[in-house]
């Protein structure tokens, strides 16, 4: 094998290694509000820089959960020297995955979902986004309903070409009653700069969207008692009883 096979095939490797720990990262700090990673490799250690809404649920009391990660990650996936770094999000609303996984939660507890993408959108443009877009598809009617797709975007935000590198995206899933729906948030976030894009134009948002009622005060589901919230096989037992 040439030396450029070589290098070609090295290229790819750290590639699929870079892809395989953003997911297993993904996965395991999810509870402590995972927003992002960047992960570059040098001669002597592999920098891993991860991005969360609770960098204390992530480093752990005496540092032992960080420990714990750091060890997991060169065991599963042969990295030599790996050195974690935790940064706390400085904004949550320019987050688009944040923003996703918060839209998901608010579909599963069943509140309207125009409102919900209204009140994200006007949240993203307010914390100074140029630009943002959010598609909500799948289940959105009702059980046993068609699919539909509903689709929000306020600012600047390219679709194609190199432009499209600098936008912030990320995709979730939400599982109410009625079925899967998937939740698309694109975000341009301040200060980047496009060829084709005057910058510092003022970002109107539509009256609809401005107006949209606070989804955080909305009234709240009703609370599950504790026979339904207990596993069903204690359920059935207590059933049993009866």
């Amino acid at each position: 094998m040439s030396e450029k096979n070589k290098a070609e095939e090295k290229f790819i490797e750290d590639a699929i290694t870079r892809y395989k720990v953003s997911k297993f990262l993904e996965s395991e700090l999810d509870r402590a509000g995972f927003s992002r990673v960047a992960i570059q490799r040098t001669p002597m250690v592999t920098r891993i820089a991860v991005e969360v809404t609770n960098p204390g649920r992530v480093i752990g009391k005496k540092g032992k959960s960080i420990q714990d990660l750091t060890e997991a990650i060169q065991r599963e996936f042969k990295i030599e020297n790996p050195q974690i770094s935790v940064v706390e999000s400085a904004n949550q609303n320019l987050e688009p995955r944040l923003v996703a996984k918060k839209i998901c939660r608010y579909i599963e507890m069943g509140k309207k979902i125009r409102a919900i993408l209204h009140a994200s959108l006007r949240d993203i443009i307010r914390a100074g986004a140029l630009g943002a877009e959010i598609v909500a598809s799948g289940k959105i009617a009702a059980k046993g309903g068609r699919s539909k797709r509903l689709r929000v975007m306020a600012g600047y935000v390219p679709k194609s070409g190199e432009a499209s590198r600098q936008v912030a995206e990320s995709h979730v899933t939400a599982y109410p009653k009625s079925g899967a729906i998937g939740v698309l948030v694109r975000i341009v976030k301040p200060g980047t700069v496009f060829p084709d894009h005057q910058p510092g134009a003022v970002i109107e948002i539509p009256k609809v969207i401005s107006s949209a009622e606070d989804i955080t005060a909305a009234t709240p589901m009703e609370p599950v008692s504790k026979e339904e919230e207990a596993p069903i096989s204690k359920r059935r037992r207590q059933q049993r009883r009866r």
